[in-house]
């Protein structure tokens, strides 16, 4: 193995990186160091190095500087003796393990180029940060025979150094790195992941990338505002398309434009709020010189901001694009005020006589209008920063989306100075000045730092800005986003720190890296600066390390009090040394995501008979809306919560407490389970079959700890139970208990109306209208992760043919939201932050569906519905697969389009005459124990009928 190392004025670092090579576990690794001309002792030092390893170090050196990395790495490859070839920059290192894992896989798969992952190391983080570099791509031990078969690498992991190279196949291709052009990494990957007929990936780090984000020295990669920088981007990019071109791989080519869009070209635009007009022109003129020629695909598959912000660059529409820039930073900010068109929200009022600027910033999927404003994180462009004496005055402007903040409200404001590091000190200062502008609400403040601002001085250096907006009681926070304001020579202010002006005398306004306005302390004073210089010497002393590193230690310890692994050895080896709490009842639904469904019912039986039980309700993060009073309420993965678990009589929840916590003897687990099975479940899904024996042996055990499982059919019993291996001892053959309202509105339709009109009154829809209910399941990726939301028909051809006749309800699964369009305000309606679904489906005359349990549990009320069953195939054909063909049993239509799903709708009374019979054999078939006492049924036989714990 060979492994070229290239410097240019580097030399304090060139040792460590040599010294990596050195160290490798494998033996007999060559180093060759190629200097490109350096100016200080870089040279002198690969000597030495070379003096001290003989054999093992070469040193040579390049006549003049080339100008980039290629050539160094051009000179040393062409020396290597190696069979393999890896490279290294001087001020990174490799991994110990490095050359011997690359070089085994290498042999052992026969690649032309083994790669394995890349942690950026960032030096000046002070806890150490690393970042592994696409991660994803290095999860398991993987060979190729084309870079084809797997398009992210090719337009991912671009990096040269992270792969070790056969020499006889770089030499057999002729393959180099381009000569005085920068980013010649992308071209030389590019054409060696094209040229290899073998690649292998591995999971193991083999290169640490160091990086120094505040650094005033930035690298090539980082000096983005010399223009210089994107044109060489932009060139080596030619060359690589001129390379797929010839060979005929568009598919590739696409995967690297729509990169080339969401990454390379966001590297620049995050920059541009901050050049000048010049500057901006040069670079639309060359973006849009190379983009022109991208299809229309390529756009197609972007995020919408990252489309909206290529398009306005092609337009040079600078105000606009900067707002969107804003957005493209920070991912959650509104930065624009938006415009309402024809029941569409568009990101601006611009463009939009252009059919594509109309497809493009049409932001309605995005939710925006749907908001309150204290959910809003909106942009607040500063517009003036100035000192005068000890006062700073800020001026700024804070956007109002589509008049979210009335004319007439009633405003307050305040700044917030806050440390960035942890700090008990907070400043704030109130806003006098506050104006309604339309489309932006205006403010100026003045801030007396010089009198009422005192830091302490060392730990707490900058400090980030927030603005506190009220608007008629709702308040929203936001950061102050820097812009064009001259910051530089705004002036400073003087301040006194606790620990006096001996370790700093002013402060001063700086951007952030998300583009927000920050101050920082700095010196200007002798005293000042030789104070500093003292404090930096202590800090960094012996006495100092010591203290840092026991501050450390403890805060590692705390971390580990409070980790998951810590807090399930605590949970088996002391909470649950505990006594049993006689009486006590831990409910969870969904995870701690709602308060609803069978848990629910039986709760609110136990305490509508007065059960003398103490009821514990689990819930999942900070907020606790909607879970009820008179329960004590646990935070899930909490102590208390684990104490709760550990203690409690009784287990009941519909979905699975904690895999990881074994139950006690003494508890038990009653699960309800949430709905019976169309998709495959638990040891039928074909990832579970393919588990490790250990791995379904702990699956195993946690469902094991189920002392009852709540049933509704025999279809669950062969399905449901069968998968999960639970025997026959521990089935309950109740039926749901959330099913008990929906069998006696079956039953007495007058049973269901107090909560239908309660509903109807707090929805605000029309009492005169029947209500239709779509309830659809989510989408799963191929790995898993789920899919966005987006309705599969047109909600607004919906609205303008049934919106006269229906109130349409939108309840997706909790995994998902929804926005609706304006245009069907007051016909259409989100129901999906409604906690528990059974009041939904009481209200509800008709149901729509696709293949999401909610089937089983309407049926039971025998009103209509319609399966819109689109994707069909695709559903019932992935990996998982059903346990029926729904089409053929399904007590309803099945549309596969949307023409056949409204024409099915157009007949309500109609489709409930012709699938009568059908639903009441669906019904028998899928839900025969759902007789509407499941919840008394179960209540009695665990808490007696008397009303005592047994």
């Amino acid at each position: 193995m060979s492994v070229v190392v290239i410097v240019y004025n580097d030399a304090p670092r060139l040792p460590a990186a040599v010294r990596s090579v050195l160290d490798q576990t494998l033996r007999r690794v060559e180093v060759i160091i190629a200097d490109d001309c350096s100016t200080d002792r870089s040279y002198e030092v690969a000597r030495e190095l070379q003096a001290r390893h003989p054999g093992r170090v070469r040193a040579i050196r390049l006549d003049q500087n080339s100008g980039g990395c290629g050539e160094p790495r051009n000179r040393g490859m062409a020396l290597a003796r190696g069979r393999y070839v890896m490279f290294l920059d001087s001020d990174d290192t490799l991994e110990p393990n490095a050359c011997r894992n690359l070089l085994e896989a290498a042999d052992r798969t026969g690649a032309d180029l083994v790669s394995g992952l890349c942690v950026r190391v960032h030096t000046d983080s002070r806890h150490g940060k690393r970042t592994p570099w696409y991660p994803w791509l290095y999860r398991s031990t993987r060979t190729v025979e084309s870079v084809a078969e797997l398009p992210d690498l090719f337009v991912f992991d671009t990096l040269s150094t992270n792969k070790c190279y056969r020499r006889a196949f770089l030499t057999e291709h002729g393959l180099t790195f381009p000569r005085g052009i920068h980013y010649e990494d992308l071209l030389f990957s590019a054409q060696a992941y094209l040229a290899a007929q073998r690649i292998t990936l591995i999971p193991n780090t083999v290169y640490f990338w160091h990086v120094a984000e505040r650094s005033t020295a930035k690298s090539i990669s980082n000096r983005r505002h010399e223009i210089n920088n994107f044109s060489d981007r932009l060139e080596i990019h030619r060359h690589i398309d001129a390379v797929l071109d010839r060979r005929g791989l568009d598919e590739l080519k696409l995967h690297k434009d729509i990169k080339f869009l969401k990454h390379d070209l966001v590297l620049y635009l995050r920059d541009l709020p901050f050049l000048d007009d010049g500057y901006r022109h040069r670079f639309a003129a060359l973006a849009r010189g190379y983009l022109q020629d991208f299809p229309e695909e390529a756009y197609a598959r972007l995020d919408r901001v990252h489309a909206i912000c290529a398009y306005l660059l092609m337009r040079e529409d600078w105000d606009h694009l900067m707002s969107a820039v804003d957005t493209l930073i920070n991912r959650t900010k509104i930065s624009a005020p938006l415009a309402e068109r024809d029941g569409r929200v568009y990101w601006c009022d611009r463009h939009l006589d252009d059919p594509r600027a109309r497809d493009v910033m049409d932001v309605t999927a995005l939710g925006y209008h749907g908001r309150a404003l204290t959910g809003m994180f909106l942009r607040n462009l500063l517009t003036g920063c100035a000192v005068r004496g000890g006062q700073v005055l800020l001026e700024g402007a804070v956007v109002n989306p589509l008049g979210s903040i009335a004319p007439d409200a009633r405003l307050t404001a305040e700044l917030e100075f806050r440390a960035r590091r942890r700090s008990l000190r907070t400043f704030r200062f109130p806003v006098r000045t506050l104006r309604h502008r339309g489309d932006t609400v205006t403010w100026r403040a003045t801030a007396p730092l010089s009198g009422r601002f005192r830091p302490l001085g060392v730990i707490d250096e900058v400090w980030d800005v927030r603005l506190h907006l009220t608007a008629d009681g709702q308040r929203t926070t936001t950061r102050i986003t820097a812009g064009r304001v001259d910051l530089e020579n705004a002036g400073s202010v003087p301040v006194r720190p606790l620990l006096t002006r001996l370790v700093a005398d002013r402060l001063e306004p700086q951007v952030s890296a998300k583009g927000h306005l920050a101050f920082r302390l700095t010196q200007h004073g002798t005293a000042a600066r030789r104070g500093r210089a003292l404090v930096d010497r202590n800090l960094h002393g012996t006495a100092a390390r010591t203290a840092k590193s026991t501050y450390r230690r403890l805060r590692a310890v705390k971390k580990d009090l409070t980790s998951g692994t810590r807090k399930v050895q605590g949970y088996h080896r002391m909470l649950r040394l505990l006594p049993v709490r006689r009486g006590t009842v831990v409910f969870e639904s969904h995870l701690g995501k709602q308060y609803s469904d069978s848990p629910r019912a039986i709760y609110e039986e136990l305490r509508r008979r007065r059960v003398p039980v103490t009821a514990i309700w689990s819930h999942a993060g900070t907020r606790t809306e909607g879970f009820p009073d008179d329960a004590e309420l646990v935070r899930r993965w909490s102590w208390r919560y684990l104490r709760a678990l550990a203690q409690a009589e009784y287990w009941i929840d519909n979905q699975g407490f904690p895999l990881r916590l074994a139950k006690r003897p003494e508890t038990t687990y009653i699960q309800t389970w949430h709905g019976s099975a169309l998709k495959k479940m638990g040891f039928d899904e074909p990832g579970h079959r393919v588990m490790s024996e250990q791995e379904q042996r702990t699956y195993q055990q946690a469902l094991d700890r189920f002392d009852h499982f709540v049933v509704r059919s025999e279809h669950d019993v062969r399905t449901l139970a069968r998968a999960y291996r639970i025997p026959e001892r521990k089935l309950l053959r109740t039926g749901y208990p959330r099913n008990d309202p929906l069998v006696r509105a079956a039953r007495d339709p007058r049973a269901a109306e107090p909560e239908a009109s309660r509903l109807t009154e707090r929805l605000g829809i029309r009492p005169d209208r029947p209500v239709v209910l779509y309830a659809p399941t989510f989408r799963a990726r191929a790995g898993g992760a789920v899919k966005t939301f987006a309705f599969p028909f047109d909600v607004e051809r919906f609205a303008d043919r049934f919106g006269d006749r229906y109130t349409l309800l939108v309840r997706s699964h909790y995994l998902n939201r929804v926005a609706l369009p304006p245009s069907v305000t007051d016909r259409v309606t989100d129901v999906t932050g409604e906690p528990d679904i059974t009041p939904l489906l009481l209200l509800s005359d008709a149901l729509i569906t696709d293949y999401s349990s909610v089937m089983f549990d309407y049926a039971l009320l025998r009103r209509p519905m319609v399966f819109y069953a689109y994707d069909w195939e695709e559903y019932s054909r992935d990996l998982r697969g059903t346990y029926f063909d729904l089409p053929d049993e399904a007590p309803g239509p099945v549309a596969h389009t949307e023409d056949e799903l409204f024409a099915a709708l157009a007949d309500l009374p109609g489709l409930a005459a012709r699938y009568e019979t059908r639903l009441k054999e669906f019904v028998d078939r899928y839900a025969e124990y759902d007789r509407g006492d499941a919840t008394t049924r179960i209540v009695d036989r665990f808490f007696g009928p008397g009303g005592g714990t047994r």
